[in-house]
């Protein structure tokens, strides 16, 4: 049965358009022999209201077409249009909608209702946007193949799972490998041992083709220098004073290696340029830290950005620093049938790329239970930070707040990079104070004596038989995890050779883990 397509938008504007793509889609070799396409001109003669017929082939068909411009068109008795009635009966009817607007015209307004349309549809769907015909074209082709890919209509290789041409086991790099199965055996009990080689381990995960060809995935994962076959697997970073695109641009830099080396150099990056209070050495060795945005959150978000991208596209995952927010932007697109909305409760998981996504689970970057951006929402919400924001327009984009709404209002209201540089460094100066005064009230109330803080460290030994997190920790002895007592019970362990962390360098990353030094002798 033929897939039916309902082509929606103002006759008299997209007159001609409708017709080509209408003639289009039913004379394509691929796609006429799929789909079904409909237009309001090409209905026959019929005994009913023209607003009766068009409705009911909204009802009956599969996939909905909306091409917006500058019109808002007819307005019935209750100034509505039938675009507007279209959408809102596809939506209603959970029709899969692909929307595609004019690219905008800044010598040309929209009818304001019109405007209101595109908003409305931008809510719930995805969009894209043409300025002329070809481009249309091209991006409704672009979407109907996809969704018959989607849909198992046809069937091809993933872009991950695809033989990568040109690559040999020389371009594997051993060390990686070796790192991955350290980090693969202490978070999911990785079964296979590295001196098992490198060729047992990469046919386990699935790296190499049936020939022993080795994958795109397995050259992104561990290859010596994957962006000599893939160049755009690259994380460009930059760093803006205010909050908008501008020059001066302070720190800008293009991360390559493999997935969790830019992975790695892109947090480290943002968490470098935001806001992080330092305190002091007075009850450890180790200086507390704790930043502006919660270190798991932009983990989270750039991990899902580097998984889920799409590789055949020439764009870099981008992750910018503003004044008031961090953005993630991802060349790659939501699969059909989930919205932006969708990802701030409960979805289900359809990774993009299969293979990338289990060694990034494996080795404890991410959940195979489609909680990232769930987890990226309670993070920041725990943390006393706005709700981020999920956006599908060209590209995939994440938006993390660094500020409640009146202390960026401080921000936007400079008028210079003088002006601003002032009022950040006046808001850091309160910082400090207020968590000055809160450490010295904390001080004088959880004084512990000596025995009882031995005790506790001997007992944290003793669990840590086992790769342990600092949460489990805290539970498994009774005290609230603060960085103070981290520092007191983990940090003064390593300090003296009894714990060891597998991820050093990293206290904050949230896949850290800890060992007693002793555990690991006996092994």
């Amino acid at each position: 049965m033929a897939i039916k397509v309902f082509i929606s938008s103002v006759q008299s504007e997209f007159s001609s358009e409708r017709k080509k793509l209408f003639d289009y889609i039913r004379e394509d070799a691929l796609l006429g022999g799929f789909f079904e396409p409909y237009i309001f001109e090409e209905t026959p003669a019929m005994g009913v209201s023209p607003s009766h017929a068009y409705l009911s082939e909204v009802r009956n068909c599969d996939i909905y077409i909306g091409l917006y411009g500058l019109r808002y068109g007819y307005e019935d008795e209750n100034g509505i249009s039938p675009t507007e009635r279209e959408f809102d009966l596809a939506t209603q009817c959970n029709k899969l909608r692909l929307i595609f607007i004019t690219t905008p015209d800044p010598t040309k307004k929209r009818h304001p209702k019109q405007q209101a349309l595109i908003t409305k549809a931008e809510q719930s769907v995805i969009r894209r946007c043409f300025s002329n015909y070809d481009e249309l074209q091209d991006a409704v082709y672009s979407a109907l193949v996809r969704f018959l890919i989607e849909k198992n209509y046809i069937r091809k290789t993933s872009f991950d799972d695809a033989i990568c041409h040109g690559a040999t086991l020389e371009n594997i790099d051993s060390s990686k490998i070796a790192h991955f199965v350290m980090l693969a055996k202490a978070y999911r009990g990785f079964p296979i041992p590295m001196s098992a080689g490198v060729e047992s381990i990469l046919r386990h995960l699935g790296l190499l083709s049936q020939g022993g060809a080795l994958t795109n995935a397995a050259v992104l994962l561990f290859g010596k220098n994957p962006q000599d076959f893939f160049p755009s697997a690259t994380v460009k970073c930059a760093h803006f004073y205010g909050p908008t695109i501008c020059k001066p641009i302070p720190s800008h830099h293009i991360f390559s290696g493999s997935v969790f080396e830019v992975i790695d150099k892109a947090v480290d990056f943002v968490m470098s340029r935001i806001d992080n209070y330092v305190g002091t050495r007075e009850h450890s060795v180790v200086v507390p830290v704790k930043a502006e945005i919660p270190r798991e959150a932009v983990t989270e978000a750039i991990v899902n950005a580097v998984v889920h991208r799409d590789y055949t596209s020439n764009a870099s995952v981008q992750v910018m620093v503003f004044s008031d927010r961090v953005e993630v932007w991802n060349p790659g697109q939501l699969p059909y049938g989930l919205s932006p909305d969708r990802l701030l409760g409960p979805h289900y998981s359809v990774p993009y790329n299969q293979k990338i996504a289990y060694g990034t689970y494996l080795a404890g970057y991410i959940e195979q239970m489609g909680t990232g951006t769930t987890d990226i929402v309670d993070k920041c919400l725990d943390w006393g930070l706005r709700e981020p924001f999920f956006a599908q327009e060209e590209c995939f984009k994440v938006t993390l707040w660094r500020n409640e709404e009146e202390e960026a209002g401080l921000l936007y209201g400079a008028e210079s990079v003088e002006d601003l540089y002032y009022a950040w460094n006046k808001k850091q100066k309160q910082i400090k104070r207020e968590q000055a005064n809160k450490d010295k009230t904390t001080n004088k109330q959880s004084k512990q004596s000596k025995q009882t803080v031995h005790a506790k460290q001997d007992a944290v030994v003793a669990y840590c038989s086992q790769p342990r997190s600092s949460v489990e920790i805290m539970q498994h002895i009774g005290v609230t995890r603060q960085t103070r007592t981290v520092n007191l019970y983990i940090g003064t362990l390593i300090e003296q050779g009894r714990l060891r962390a597998l991820i050093p360098g990293k206290p904050n990353s949230p896949k850290q883990r800890y060992i007693a030094v002793s555990a690991e002798t006996e092994r």
